[in-house]
């Protein structure tokens, strides 16, 4: 794993870790138990131990959810907005709003924004790493690095929708039909992770694909996040066998 300093090539780091309150899937997710720490110290102990950042600010509205950040070592220097604390809330807005009351309230720029979702406890201080290497490494031709995963279906193989006579046709085409997972081009999974941003592209954009954006894939047991029940118990069971194989907590 390459060791990258907390100041980047264009300053200082920001990492933010969002957690609203009114979670609906599965209520509390954010500091439900998991194999004895609230999810969101998985992420936030992580990124404090990687030595990328600067600073490790959690966006949040929830004062149980703060209290639960500080004690993870996290700062919550501020409250995030009630309309921005909905199910409908644009992730790009809830950045664009968490930069500036970071900046506001530590009283400092920063050269780089990287967001982790807490509910993907799967990634390791390795993958913080990677994108943000990847970042750094192409910060003059792209504006972000997300990461992705291998998708579990391909539009071009087996993913099909109607057409206006209701006959099911592929969802995406290039000409003759793909008859072979293998031969089907390329496609990846959008994996709730990292996302790393040049912060004048946050500022002045409207979403996170309007600009250039590269991925940085991560392994396929990587790929979950908490959105139900399942997911829940998917994840508890993939990061239970990844400890158990090396050999701590």
């Amino acid at each position: 794993m390459t060791v990258l300093s907390a100041q980047g090539v264009e300053g200082a780091r920001l990492c933010v870790v969002g957690a609203r309150g009114g979670s609906q899937g599965v209520p509390g997710k954010n500091i439900r138990n998991l194999r004895g720490k609230p999810v969101i110290a998985w992420t936030i102990e992580r990124a404090l131990a990687s030595g990328l950042f600067d600073a490790v600010v959690v966006s949040t509205d929830s004062d149980d959810i703060a209290a639960a950040a500080l004690q993870a070592g996290a700062l919550v220097p501020f409250r995030r907005p009630a309309d921005l604390a909905t199910s409908s809330a644009g992730k790009f807005q809830v950045w664009q709003h968490a930069l500036s009351a970071s900046e506001e309230a530590l009283g400092r720029t920063f050269g780089t924004f990287v967001d982790i979702d807490c509910t993907n406890p799967l990634l390791e201080i390795s993958d913080y790493v990677g994108a943000v290497s990847l970042f750094d490494a192409n910060r003059t031709a792209v504006d972000a690095v997300m990461t992705v995963g291998p998708a579990r279906r391909n539009p071009y193989f087996n993913l099909v929708e109607p057409d206006a006579s209701g006959a099911l046709r592929m969802s995406k085409s290039r000409g003759p039909t793909v008859l072979a997972r293998q031969a089907a081009p390329p496609v990846y999974e959008h994996v709730a992770g990292v996302y790393v941003l040049k912060p004048d592209y946050l500022r002045t954009s409207n979403h996170l694909l309007e600009g250039v954006v590269i991925g940085y894939e991560v392994s396929a047991e990587k790929t979950f996040d908490i959105d139900n029940e399942l997911d829940f118990q998917i994840i508890e069971f993939l990061l239970e066998r990844r400890l158990r194989a090396d050999g701590g907590d």
